[in-house]
């Protein structure tokens, strides 16, 4: 009796909750999170949106302004379900490696705006020639590690009018798989797994500090092989981000196959490898999800 009881009580405070909701506008009232604005009433017509944990992506868009001309560059269609799921029009994404600029050519996209921070000066220019929308883009060549990137995002907010960002994206090298630069300050040319995981924490807190409270963030992260050993890099800065303050809401499974350059001509290379030396090749990477606390 005492179960039938809450159960009823549960279910009388939530009619009456959906009976506010219609009320505010009749029977059309949209229904939405704080943000995003999918219409919660209308959920069966967003088939478009992902909300399973694999995802597959057999080749990467290449309209709407998108290229194929960086190797560091995630897809396109990562940030087309990240900003429609965790953002609305007019919100502020902060990309702390923002590379060639896949994020701000998708807010502009999606009325979104876009702080993004790249290390590289002459990416950084490419991205503010390329994608030329000063009210919606705002590109920072800086150290995403250190205190003047912070200084420099806060100018960048209140230059839109705002004290903090809604959507934080990481795309950080995957370790030392691939040389970006020479730069010193570039995690791709750490020395070692624990200097770039300390590295990495200082972006992740800088991002937290710039990010509004309760909104989410996504890291995109593989893993690489070391010396005939699996470096879980995924997890280990998962690991980073929960220290500090992100809590992690989900993991996301994405497949690499088709999404990068060259991989594609050296497939038998890599099958020999593996099956000499005992290992399995990457075909997948992880997109973390977290919300700030």
């Amino acid at each position: 009796m005492r179960e039938l009881a809450i159960l009823s009580k549960y279910k009388s405070e939530r009619d009456g909750i959906l009976t506010k909701l219609h009320v505010i506008n009749g029977n059309n009232a949209r229904k939405t999170k704080d943000y995003n604005d999918i219409d919660l009433n209308n959920w069966k017509d967003y088939n478009h949106i992902e909300t399973g944990t694999l995802w597959m992506f057999n080749s990467r868009a290449k309209t709407n302004g998108h290229k194929f001309d960086y190797h560091g560059n995630f897809i396109p269609q990562i940030a087309e379900q990240l900003f429609s799921r965790f953002t609305k029009p007019g919100d502020i994404i902060l990309d702390l490696f923002l590379g060639s600029g896949t994020s701000a050519i998708e807010a502009v996209n999606r009325e979104r705006k876009c702080i993004g921070v790249e290390l590289k000066p002459e990416l950084a220019e490419k991205v503010r020639t390329y994608v030329n929308s000063p009210d919606f883009v705002d590109v920072i060549c800086e150290d995403s590690t250190s205190a003047k990137a912070k200084e420099k995002i806060n100018k960048s907010l209140k230059k839109f009018n705002a004290e903090k960002a809604q959507f934080l994206v990481l795309h950080p090298p995957y370790a030392d798989i691939i040389k970006f630069s020479d730069k010193r300050k570039d995690l791709s040319n750490c020395a070692s797994t624990e200097e770039f995981l300390d590295n990495f924490k200082k972006v992740a807190q800088n991002g937290y500090d710039c990010l509004e409270k309760s909104r989410y963030a996504a890291l995109i992260i593989g893993d690489k092989y070391s010396k005939g050993e699996l470096v879980p890099l995924s997890f280990l800065c998962m690991q980073k981000m929960n220290e500090v303050g992100f809590k992690t809401k989900s993991i996301i499974v994405k497949n690499i196959e088709g999404n990068e350059i060259g991989k594609g001509r050296t497939n038998n290379l890599w099958r020999y490898r593996a099956l000499a030396g005992g290992f399995y090749i990457f075909k997948h990477e992880y997109i973390m999800i977290f919300q700030k606390k």
